[in-house]
């Protein structure tokens, strides 16, 4: 069964998170910013090995609302695209919300897909 337009927009949305991701660990983002460095230590004492568990947890969940909610037409499929949708958009707001709570002079990898935001 070929994919809808939705169900592609949708995939594009996943793999643009696990851009995203890989973007993050580029910049080493567990570094600059607390709540991925308070989320990257629940899961890992290696700091980078715990981004990386939990950033590969969500790209597979990615996959999998993909492949079975989605691809399946389950009826919960638009509640889980909605979410992925909210998440997607809420990202770069809380980049930037926290770099201004923050007042951070370093680097905060994510916020403008890498630039260097240091303040001068």
């Amino acid at each position: 069964m070929a994919a809808t337009r939705t169900q592609r927009l949708f995939c594009a949305l996943v793999l643009g998170q696990a851009a995203h991701s890989i973007e993050e660990w580029a910049f080493r983002l567990w570094d600059s910013l607390p709540p991925a460095r308070l989320i990257s230590a629940a899961l890992s004492d290696d700091l980078e090995r715990g981004f990386i568990l939990f950033n590969v947890s969500i790209f597979l969940f990615g996959l999998w609302c993909f492949f079975w909610p989605v691809r399946s037409g389950w009826p919960s499929a638009r509640t889980f695209m909605w979410g992925w949708a909210i998440v997607e958009i809420a990202n770069p707001l809380g980049f930037l919300l926290a770099r201004e709570l923050l007042r951070d002079a370093r680097r905060t990898a994510g916020a403008v897909s890498g630039v260097d935001q240091r303040r001068r």
